[in-house]
């Protein structure tokens, strides 16, 4: 076992998602064609420079998961003064958002099509990280699958040492039992101070959107929960 208070060197192995043979459409192919050699990033396995990448020191904001991609090109749009990291591993959703990527002709953002936790230990350095968003991460929700839910106190301790004293950690879920382990889970890490108080949820902050998923969902009463920790 690990004490809270000295993060792991490297997150546990446990895989939180499985790679499904989603259907991709040729659009999606085109963009891998035409948009990967500007936004996309290789995984190589070392540190990156992303100033030099992006050609400025703006605040590095991570979005975990992306999905098909609506929030974070949105959020390039809604927070041009930050560059994003986004990271996905379903080609599907990496294609359409860089399509999205191409069309609204960004400049602050690149994606890798990869597994997160290899990026972390690997390209990203220390502290360079000024925020971290995870937005409706795969729930697990039969009980014996619950050990692959991405947010558990290995992680979550990794990722500490990834964020910037002062920088935040941003979750969201629409799966109640999720958010509950969410909120025990970052509460009880030292290096995280829940921003509206321990046991609580925040309100839905101004950059993060409701997609479009999430909206339908709303519609058919599902609640959504946000936590927003600071890195102290």
């Amino acid at each position: 076992m690990t004490d809270a208070a000295t993060p792991p060197e490297h997150p546990r192995r446990i895989r939180s998602f499985v790679l499904r043979q989603g259907r991709i459409t040729p659009a999606q192919e085109r963009a891998f064609a035409e948009h990967w050699p500007h936004y996309g990033l290789d995984y190589q396995g070392t540190a990156r420079d992303y100033a030099a990448i992006f050609g400025n020191a703006q605040p590095l904001v991570l979005e975990i998961g992306f999905g098909n991609g609506e929030q974070l090109a949105w959020g390039a749009a809604f927070e041009p003064h930050k560059n994003f990291i986004g990271i996905e591993v379903h080609r599907p959703g990496v294609g359409r958002v860089l399509n999205a990527l191409g069309a609204q002709h960004a400049t602050n953002v690149r994606v890798y099509h990869h597994d997160a936790v290899e990026v972390l230990e690997n390209e990203i350095a220390p502290g360079a990280l000024s925020e971290v968003r995870v937005y409706f991460p795969d729930p697990w929700h039969k009980k014996r699958h619950n050990k692959r839910r991405l947010i558990a106190p290995e992680f979550v301790a990794f990722l500490a040492t990834r964020v910037m004293p002062g920088g935040c950690l941003h979750l969201a879920t629409d799966w109640a039992d999720y958010a509950e382990q969410m909120l025990a889970t970052v509460d009880a890490d030292p290096s995280w101070r829940n921003r509206a108080g321990a046991g609580n949820a925040s309100p839905r902050p101004d950059w993060r959107t409701q997609t479009h998923f999430e909206k339908r969902g709303v519609r058919l009463g599902h609640g959504v929960w946000d936590f927003v920790y600071d890195r102290v």
